[in-house]
């Protein structure tokens, strides 16, 4: 069964957020010096104004978002179960099958009997490989859905989020999709949509619960 790490739910989320570009009018923008990215927890430090081009870096953002992070904590200690129920089961199958060799090669079996137990062994076999391809299609979908409700949820915020601010543009870079070249680290929102998403998700939690 294919493992999930973090890093691959990163990657598939921000190449599907890399597609949220929103636009109004104004595309003009005039090209400014270059310095280091801003700090995720510094809001001060945004410069841009309205009709101006800004950009997000997507990876930060979903790795701090506490929406992610409670989802992908429940999911990977789901999928650490289903992959521990099968390790088991894959143990204690080859447990048996060593055993059922050895009594085989020291003639404790009749024929009958060993046919039965190795019919009985591959069809465990089969179930075990059956389970598993079954259990990964479920992981992927799980991971699919998990991944939508997370890209929703920033899309949307987005969209709120620019109709106040009015900028002409919002870039998306990460370390997969390195569409921004030349930064500017008053142009970068990502701080900004970062506060504003985890406000929104805790206030939001609260009323759920």
């Amino acid at each position: 069964m294919k493992k999930t790490p973090l890093i691959l739910s990163i990657i598939a989320l921000v190449l599907a957020l890399a597609a949220v570009v929103l636009s109004v009018v104004n595309p003009k923008y005039e090209k400014k010096k270059t310095s280091e990215p801003a700090d995720l927890t510094d809001t001060d430090a945004i410069t841009a104004v309205a009709g101006d081009i800004v950009y997000l870096q997507l990876d930060s953002l979903i790795v701090n978002y506490d929406m992610y992070n409670d989802l992908m904590t429940a999911f990977q200690t789901k999928v650490q179960g289903i992959q521990d129920d099968l390790a088991k089961r894959g143990r204690r199958l080859e447990s048996d099958a060593k055993a059922f060799e050895n009594q085989y090669q020291k003639g404790l079996l009749t024929r009958s009997a060993a046919e039965e137990q190795s019919n009985k062994l591959a069809q465990r076999q089969q179930n075990l490989q059956n389970d598993a391809a079954k259990k990964d299609q479920e992981i992927q979908e799980e991971q699919a859905v998990l991944n939508n409700k997370v890209y929703y949820a920033v899309k949307d915020y987005i969209e709120k989020y620019n109709e106040e601010h009015h900028f002409a543009l919002i870039l998306t870079t990460s370390a997969a999709t390195n569409t921004v070249l030349n930064e500017n680290p008053g142009l970068d929102i990502t701080a900004d949509v970062l506060k504003g998403l985890n406000e929104e998700y805790i206030k939001n939690r609260s009323i759920s619960e």
